[in-house]
């Protein structure tokens, strides 16, 4: 079934997959927003908070699989259908850079539209300081830190985007994703 996606994925027209892509990324980014919301002002300590904000950042994916859109992390599981031999490298790496420049811009939207909002000034600016705050922590970590962390949240997303596959009802799809999604983001690692 994951290899039949991908194969589906690599193939589909560019005009279609750029702008489900642009929908994923407006979607994580979407996700991205719950999270920081629920995250700020908690007291119930580090972990628990780390967690209930990985749930609610789960959304981003749980859009995403649902409505059927193009993700750039779940995307990096067409490799088994090129490992089959049932997709060319060349139409995967084609699919990669549409997905991504798609997600970026998808996401970029979304920080357009909650900076118009005015998001960030929501519980007197709390808001605001933890995005700022969640920003730094993020741009102070190296390369190689940033690197590993990737690798380990991709691997749980990947996971998680299979994990859904395997789900009959919307409900399954869902269980399947926000366990591997909030563990990722508990735990620090960086999509």
């Amino acid at each position: 079934l994951v290899e039949t996606r991908g194969v589906a994925k690599a193939t589909a027209p560019v005009l279609t997959t750029f702008v489900l892509a642009l929908v994923a990324g407006a979607f994580i980014a979407l996700g991205a927003v719950l999270s920081t919301t629920v995250a700020t002002g908690s007291t119930i300590g580090v972990g628990p908070t780390r967690w209930l904000a990985g749930v609610a950042f789960s959304l981003g994916l749980i859009l995403v699989v649902i409505a059927g859109a193009e993700l750039f992390t779940g995307n990096n599981l067409i490799v088994m259908s090129v490992v089959s031999g049932h997709v060319p490298l060349s139409r995967l790496l084609r699919n990669w850079a549409i997905v991504y420049v798609g997600n970026a811009f998808g996401a970029l939207s979304v920080v357009l539209l909650v900076t118009v909002a005015e998001w960030w000034r929501v519980g007197d600016a709390a808001v605001g300081v933890t995005a700022l705050s969640t920003a730094a922590a993020k741009t102070d970590l190296s390369f190689t830190t940033v690197f590993a962390r990737g690798i380990l949240a991709n691997a749980l997303v990947c996971l998680a985007v299979w994990l859904a596959t395997g789900g009959r009802s919307v409900l399954d799809k869902i269980a399947a994703i926000v366990f591997p999604v909030s563990a990722f983001v508990a735990a620090g690692f960086e999509h």
